[in-house]
């Protein structure tokens, strides 16, 4: 009988860091798919901070999660049995497949892919986390030629991404990452014009010397100190895109607000959030322009590939020391 490798959510992190046992290994009968279902092979899964909110039911925008249910996560399968006429045996599909090896699933919430040299993209720059930058860039930041655009976590899967399509729109593009490494790819490798390491000094200073005309676009995926810092060097009718907050995450509670809101009085600026939810009938324009950029080498992607699911936690955790290079995946079999 073939098994289900399953990892079940057994803890809530709230207010503090990832541990080791608020995961619980979980071995199931692999279950035959009934009507209108498949069942799939996980081939890749795909890692965001936003699951660690997931665990302590924060998420805000997601079902609350349960003790015991399987942890959740997007990923990239193969079908290997179908009772849906939509989907055949040898598909490659994505969607919530959750941290398990053998799911079965709706065939209506998932989607098939194009069997190509990309198909891990599709949880990174091809999926959420494209869209994400895509739809987040252009919509809320509405960039122009010659704009400073700013980007904290630009090291991550998301940030490079935004980073790049500023890039490819003619703008000023300067990068807030963690080391000199990420620093160096983003400007060697991604077309960033500068790139400041926030271990290095204050980022505030760095990027005032950097941007002396102050900041068009901010784009936040991190929140705390360095976004209220950054805040006090907007341009006249700057937008900033608040996106995620890594730091948010791993406080487990809502930061306090920045200080330095008020300059968006003074600068006529404009600040807004947004779920990429918000525009999935638009992904399929997103993803057909996003892959040629790719194909014709305007944009580069990253990707941190750990190896088996019973690494899956540990994966997980690197999201939150920085440890990953590019969009985190983890690769089964």
């Amino acid at each position: 009988m073939t098994m289900n490798r399953q990892w079940l959510i057994a803890g809530r992190p709230t207010g503090r860091p990832l541990k080791d046992d608020d995961f619980k290994w979980s071995e199931v009968p692999v279950r035959d798919p009934g009507a209108g279902e498949v069942l799939v092979k996980t081939l890749y899964l795909g890692f965001d901070p936003a699951q660690k909110g997931w665990m302590e039911n924060v998420g805000g925008y997601v079902a609350p999660t349960e003790i015991g249910e399987v942890m959740r996560g997007s990923g990239v399968g193969e079908v290997l049995n179908s009772k849906d006429p939509s989907l055949k045996p040898g598909d490659k599909v994505m969607g919530m497949l959750g941290w398990q090896d053998h799911p079965t699933v709706a065939a209506k919430d998932i989607i098939k892919l194009d069997d190509n040299d990309l198909l891990s993209a599709n949880l990174g720059v091809l999926g959420t986390t494209g869209m994400t930058a895509f739809f987040g860039l252009n919509k809320i930041g509405r960039p122009f030629p010659g704009d400073t655009v700013v980007v904290t976590g630009a090291a991550g899967a998301t940030g490079s991404v935004v980073g790049q399509i500023a890039r490819i729109g003619g703008c000023k593009v300067i990068g807030v990452a963690g080391g000199a490494d990420k620093c160096r790819w983003l400007t060697d490798e991604l077309g960033f014009n500068a790139a400041v390491d926030y271990k290095d000094g204050s980022v505030r200073n760095q990027i005032k010397s950097l941007a002396p005309g102050g900041i068009d676009v901010l784009w936040d995926n991190v929140g705390g100190k360095i976004f209220n810092s950054l805040l006090g060097e907007l341009a006249l009718h700057a937008r900033v895109v608040v996106c995620g907050g890594i730091s948010r995450y791993e406080l487990g509670q809502m930061p306090a607000g920045p200080e330095n809101y008020f300059n968006l009085i003074f600068k006529r600026a404009s600040m807004q959030g947004f779920i990429v939810l918000d525009y999935v009938n638009e992904y399929p324009w997103a993803r057909g322009r996003i892959t040629e950029w790719i194909r014709s080498g305007q944009i580069r992607y990253k990707e941190d590939v750990q190896h088996g699911l019973e690494n899956a936690p540990r994966t997980l955790m690197r999201l939150f020391s920085g440890a990953n290079f590019g969009k985190q995946l983890l690769k089964l079999g």
